[in-house]
Order: C-alpha cells, then sequence, then structure tokens
C-alpha cells in the first residue's frame, strides 16, 4: 500500500491545508487590488462559481470593487439582473464598460430573476452577470452555485450584509461596508483560513463626486449624499 504524499493537498487540486489558502483549480480573475488579491485562493475572482457581496444597502461601492474585474472580461456581454437603478450609459462608459456589452434584464418577481440567471448561467456566452436579490432560499442558491459552474462566467449575487449569517454554497463570500475612500471587506467565507481582521480597500471615486453637481451633494443632507452616492456606484440615473 502506497503511503500518503507528505503534502496531502497533492492528492487532488481541491484539497488544501486549513492553515493555507486553496490553490485555484479553476480560472480566476484579477481584482485589480494587490491586497486583495492577496486574500482570495487563485489571487483573484473565481470565474465560474456563485461569489456573494455582503453589503449594508445597494451602491456602498461594490461595483466599484468589482470595476477592474468586469472592464477584464467586457470583451463578451456583461449581464445586470434586477439592478436597483436604470443603467446610465455615461457613468458606464467612465467605469471603462462599453455600453453596448451591457444587458440589463428586469425581473419584478424573484422566480422570473432566478430563472433569468440560471439561463444566463447555462447560456455560457456572457463575461459576468451582477444580479442584486435580497431573498432567495437555500435551494435556490444551491441551484445558482450549480448552474454557475456550468459556464465560465464571472458571477456575482449581491445580498444584504444580514445575510451573512445564513449558510451559503458560495465558493467566495465578502462582507462590504462603506469607509472613507473606499470600502471595508470582511471575509465571510473564503476556501483557506479564517480572516478577522478588515481590509481596507480603496476605490476610484463615482463619476457623482467628481463633478460639480456631485460635489454640491456633499453640503447637502445625509440622504441626499446617500441617494447620489447609490446612483454613481451603481451607474444608475434617477
Amino acid at each position: 500500500m502506497a503511503a500518503l504524499p507528505k503534502n496531502i493537498e497533492e492528492l487532488h487540486p481541491s484539497l488544501w491545508r486549513g492553515s493555507q489558502l486553496a490553490r485555484a483549480y479553476g480560472k480566476t480573475v484579477e481584482t485589480g487590488y494587490p491586497k486583495l488579491s492577496a486574500e482570495l485562493p487563485g489571487g483573484g475572482w473565481p470565474v465560474g462559481s456563485l461569489i456573494e457581496l455582503l453589503v449594508q444597502q445597494p451602491g456602498v461601492g461594490e461595483v466599484r470593487l468589482l470595476r477592474p474585474a468586469l472592464v477584464a472580461v467586457s470583451k463578451r456581454p456583461l449581464v445586470l439582473l434586477a439592478p436597483p437603478h436604470v443603467p446610465n450609459v455615461l457613468a458606464l462608459a467612465y467605469f471603462g464598460l462599453p455600453a453596448d456589452k451591457v444587458m440589463r434584464l428586469r425581473a419584478p418577481k424573484t422566480a422570473d430573476a432566478l430563472w433569468s440567471a440560471e439561463r444566463v448561467l447555462s447560456a455560457g456566452t456572457c463575461g459576468a452577470l451582477l444580479f442584486w436579490q435580497q431573498h432567495i432560499r437555500p435551494e435556490s442558491l444551491r441551484r445558482l452555485h450549480l448552474a454557475a459552474q456550468s459556464a465560465e462566467t464571472l458571477f456575482v449575487l449581491i445580498r444584504p450584509l444580514a445575510c451573512a449569517q445564513d449558510a451559503s454554497p458560495a465558493t467566495l463570500r465578502l462582507a462590504v461596508r462603506p469607509a472613507d475612500g473606499g470600502v471595508d471587506v470582511n471575509v465571510v467565507k473564503r476556501r483557506g483560513p479564517t480572516r478577522c481582521e478588515k481590509l481596507f480597500v480603496p476605490l476610484q471615486p463615482s463619476p457623482v463626486l467628481l463633478s460639480p453637481h456631485g460635489r454640491a451633494h456633499r453640503h447637502a443632507s445625509a440622504s441626499d449624499i446617500a441617494a447620489a452616492k447609490l446612483s454613481a456606484d451603481i451607474a444608475a440615473a434617477h
């Protein structure tokens, strides 16, 4: 009987030691942020799997966080499924995303949105799918996870931060909170050791904050500022 190898992880690419980050056994997309990449197995966003970004509210910086990866895969269509606002062509261009490569799918019912997500993933023709959804049953998450594995698509599910307490089959789960000049990221789940410390990721300013109208919002009420950031970050127009 052959002895086990000294490095047990050599038995199969999906095995890893609990004290180490897992090796990537699939494709990854560079995050564009070296410190964040260093905390992710394979050094980037995993392709062909379910990724969850858990946010306090839409617009805290999730799209800007994903911007380098979205630009990298923009040779194929980018699908925005059930975004909180209508995409703005100028804002998308500012983020480096060609407007003719972006598709918005509306789905007023959760069942319709889930069906659309599965169809997009099963088609395998899109570079990325961003899906905003608040309430998803565990069995639906498993279906999405399986569907994601059938295509080389960057699939990111954006859910409320409160969902961090729920179990999920997602390969990677990150909690994203707003911070001055960027976002604070906490690793909720990854293939590797637990990380309790938050990681600050600096982000490129939103277009609305670079415009005279956006600068005026800095002196407005807190609710006005929040609305402006939300609109800018998800490339939306009121």
